[in-house]
């Protein structure tokens, strides 16, 4: 399908400090991942797989097909970097799968008649609710 090496080789990764509470240690230590991926640039995918990738993640993408990730799980700037290699791979085998085509079908006709028959049977019984006419 596509080499896994070579397309980790094409990510750039920058490591930031991390947001939140945490004390002094937060301030010093740069453990938060964030991962860049540019899919136009890419030479890993060939463009059919490109172009799958840029349909089915297109949500996720930049306006400029980059593909952004970030991790701050850990405390360890290398157990987040693993993190989140982990989750870009998900993401680009998710993105390369294709969608079965959905074949239309029909409702039965057994189905039709039990619905009509049950409608039936609740407006006997609503009807049956009423008092008698007397004329």
């Amino acid at each position: 399908m596509f080499d896994e090496t070579l397309l980790i080789s094409e990510l750039e990764f920058k490591a930031v400090r991390s947001s939140g509470s945490g004390g002094q240690h937060v301030n010093k230590v740069s453990s938060k991942v964030v991962l860049n991926f540019n899919l136009a640039d890419s030479q890993v995918f060939s463009e059919e797989q490109k172009e799958l990738l840029l349909v089915n993640l297109k949500n996720r993408l930049t306006a400029s097909d980059l593909l952004i990730l970030q991790c701050d799980d850990s405390r360890s700037q290398h157990k987040n970097k693993e993190i989140v290699i982990k989750r870009f791979l998900e993401i680009i085998n998710e993105g390369l799968k294709v969608a079965k085509k959905r074949k239309p079908t029909k409702v039965p006709k057994a189905v039709k008649l039990k619905r009509l028959s049950k409608k039936r049977q609740q407006s006997d019984k609503k009807a049956n609710r009423k008092p008698p006419e007397i004329t």
